[in-house]
């Protein structure tokens, strides 16, 4: 499982010398002034996904890719922020910050922990915090697959395997039966849209050599397993990156019309890892890379009821490739630029593809810092009403994360978190912009 977050930005430090300066019409987009309120009902939430905060979820692929041997984990995750205990802890913070909307994912191996057998404590368990969340007046937007799968779903090939899309399906709509009526939004995937792909973003040497390393612990995996390929949820390494990319494709399409057809009126859509790519010079790669990335995944949007956009980063590309920072800009822990309009325009072009609207699913920084994320997040949202100004349809903006957490294969020090983790005793703390972002949901403006 890969933390794409920081693997993007490693990439970003690798490239080239020279940054174009911005473009004269985004000069000319942050010159004019920006109406301070958001819509009424606007989502105002924070983000977790299970394997990063629950803990000790054994029938997941990621553990096994954790225990292998060799492994590209730093850390395995062991008990994570216990949020599987704790989950009435994180709601009371989300409340607590004045925040009105939590986004969670289900663990599928907890809900089918063996092919077949679905568990009713496990759906009772997600039941509860999707009733938690009404009792605080939280609205659940619950991602039903945040990039792991169960461990016997990789063991038979994963996402390359013919019986995928199938499979998902059954759960979505064996999920969707047990919980969906308590649902604010669902989203079918997280970031599909990179499977198999990351190598297109990555220098040659750098794309090698992570690819390699994660190809021998795939290997060893199924070694382990005593299978002929371990392909995990969300791999760096994919033999087949074009099976694989059509088996998510048909399996969004078919776990939304499972979910659908239980509910007919829940919102579903599907959250895309988005960088906002800029043009630098003739002959840009961005246009090209853009059809690689995300072409696919915000057509088969437009049928969905909104998109969700998880971005981070900009991606400057010239005729060669990607650019490096500029000189003296504010960089994240992982040498990354922070660069706050990356947000709108990752939403513009999501929207403009898509035509739906537009849920932020993801939004943040690695950051020892917290100054760092408690300037970003109001100059990010400042773009991102500027683009709703605009015409953009965005519905809401969920904050990754709620709290430091396991960020896969860097393990737990990569920090995004809006609260700190105390690993020992489990203590949340709330960090600066923690409130910074509390004041602005409070007041449902900037």
């Amino acid at each position: 499982m890969i933390d794409r977050r920081s693997i993007l930005a490693g990439a970003a430090i690798s490239g080239l010398t020279a940054l174009a300066p911005a473009t004269t019409s985004a000069l000319a987009r942050t010159a004019r002034p920006v109406a301070p309120a958001f819509p009424k009902g606007f989502l105002w939430g924070a983000a977790t996904a299970a394997y990063q905060v629950e803990g000790n979820n054994v029938n997941s692929d990621v553990w096994a890719m954790e225990h292998a041997k060799p492994t590209v984990y730093a850390e395995p995750s062991g008990d994570a922020a216990n949020s599987f205990a704790l989950w009435r802890t994180d709601l009371d913070l989300v409340k607590g910050l004045g925040l009105n909307s939590y986004r969670f994912s289900l663990e599928w191996a907890r809900i089918e922990p063996a092919k077949g057998d679905f568990s009713i404590a496990m759906l009772e368990h997600y039941k509860a915090m999707i009733e938690g969340c009404r009792e605080r007046g939280l609205n659940p937007m619950v991602t039903f697959n945040h990039f792991t799968t169960p461990s016997w779903f990789a063991a038979q090939g994963g996402w390359s395997n013919a019986e995928a899309p199938a499979l998902f399906a059954r759960y979505c709509d064996r999920a969707a039966r047990h919980l969906s009526a308590g649902i604010g939004q669902a989203l079918t995937l997280n970031e599909p849209n990179l499977s198999g792909l990351l190598d297109v973003v990555l220098p040659g040497d750098i794309g090698q050599r992570l690819l390699g390393a994660d190809q021998a612990m795939q290997e060893a995996a199924a070694r382990e397993h005593g299978v002929a390929r371990y392909l995990p949820g969300n791999p760096l390494y994919v033999a087949d990156p074009q099976v694989v990319q059509t088996n998510l494709l048909a399996g969004h399409k078919a776990g939304r019309e499972a979910i659908k057809a239980v509910r007919p009126d829940l919102p579903v859509g599907v959250s895309l890892a988005i960088i906002d790519d800029q043009e630098a010079g003739r002959n840009s790669l961005r246009d090209a890379m853009r059809a690689k990335l995300y072409q696919p995944w915000l057509e088969a949007a437009r049928g969905n009821d909104f998109v969700g956009v998880q971005n981070y980063e900009r991606s400057v590309w010239n005729d060669k490739g990607r650019l490096p920072a500029p000189k003296g800009a504010e960089t994240n822990d992982a040498g990354s630029e922070v660069y706050p309009p990356s947000l709108a325009g990752a939403v513009r072009y999501a929207h403009q593809v898509s035509g739906v609207p537009v849920i932020v699913t993801e939004h943040g920084i690695n950051s020892s810092d917290d100054g760092k994320r408690a300037r970003l997040i109001p100059a990010a949202l400042t773009e991102l009403k500027r683009a709703m100004d605009e015409g953009v349809p965005v519905l809401g903006y969920m904050h990754w994360s709620l709290v430091d957490n396991y960020e896969w294969v860097f393990g737990y020090k990569p920090q995004f978190g809006l609260h700190t983790l105390d690993r020992k005793t489990f203590a949340r703390t709330a960090k600066p912009s923690a409130r910074v972002l509390g004041g602005i949901a409070a007041r449902n403006s900037l």
